[in-house]
């Protein structure tokens, strides 16, 4: 299935939006955003990050349609990857193209990613772009409503 990247914008914010609703998506990615039911607190934080030049956000499309993110960003210093597929496209590799496209735009390394220890989809697609495991850490998952393991997964 070939998938497109766009330069997210400001008009896919709102199917972002809804993509990102999905509960079990939600439970699966354990770490979610405070502004992540509230459309207003949503819009201000991702225009925010669309005006931040250490944030490099991509869209992803099938045809025209909207399928998820990926994203480039700093945090602390260190270079880091995220992204979120539509619960419709799970297992059809989308997220794992996405991110190989994305590693080609963006040549940062190393760059890190952080996963649930349970979201072993997350991890299969880190480890198909040439991740490693390198640590673990815990956190509070706000999704999840409690404290877990997370892994720390690094390219270089």
């Amino acid at each position: 299935m070939p998938i497109r990247l766009s330069k997210t914008t400001p008009d896919d914010l709102p199917c972002l939006y809804q993509i990102q609703l999905d509960q079990d998506a939600n439970q699966m990615a354990a770490f979610t955003s405070e502004s992540g039911t509230d459309f207003r607190l949503y819009f201000e934080k991702y225009a925010n990050h669309l005006a931040d030049p250490t944030i490099s956000m991509w869209t992803i499309r099938i045809e025209q349609q909207i399928v998820g993110s990926v994203a480039k960003f700093v945090m602390a210093g260190d270079a880091g990857i995220t992204y979120w597929i539509d619960k419709e496209f799970w297992g059809q590799g989308i997220a794992t193209k996405a991110l190989t496209q994305l590693l080609q735009h963006e040549t940062t390394r190393p760059v890190y990613a952080y996963v649930a220890f349970d979201n072993s989809g997350s991890q299969r697609v880190l480890e198909k772009c040439g991740f490693r495991k390198v640590g673990t850490d815990r956190g509070f998952a706000k999704a999840r409503q409690a404290e877990i393991e997370e892994f720390i997964y690094q390219l270089d």
